[in-house]
């Protein structure tokens, strides 16, 4: 086993799809991919690539802290109660535990995820 992980942005292999949950989406109909490809510490923290289709849902992190490097597209996140923040290839933020906004893809996103569970 490696201690260094070489996370691959354009994976080959067949990434997990889901949608949002219904009680989450708000406008459009996104879809979402991901490619799952490190799990670490008993599966608490997991990396990979994401990807979603425009449109906008609720973002509810609880106890997540999310780490994400914006590879492409572009995205809108408004935090409950505070200001809407842009991001796009290049970018990279922290959604820290508790966090409560909405995310509104508006070009198809992929990005690089970092969480961590409690």
């Amino acid at each position: 086993m490696t201690l260094l992980v070489t996370i691959d942005t354009d994976p080959t292999f067949e990434p997990k799809h889901a949608l949002p949950l219904p009680e989450r989406l708000i406008a459009g109909s996104p879809s979402f991919k991901t490619w799952a490809q490190d799990e670490s510490r008993g599966e608490t923290v997991k990396t990979g690539i994401w990807e979603a289709t425009p449109g906008e849902s609720h973002s509810i992190k609880g106890t997540t802290f999310e780490f994400c490097h914006i590879l492409s597209g572009l995205v809108e996140i408004e935090e409950k109660g505070g200001e809407t923040k842009t991001y796009r290839a290049g970018d990279s933020f922290v959604m820290k535990p508790g966090f409560v906004g909405v995310w509104r893809t508006i070009e198809t996103v992929r990005k690089i995820y970092v969480c961590v569970y409690e």
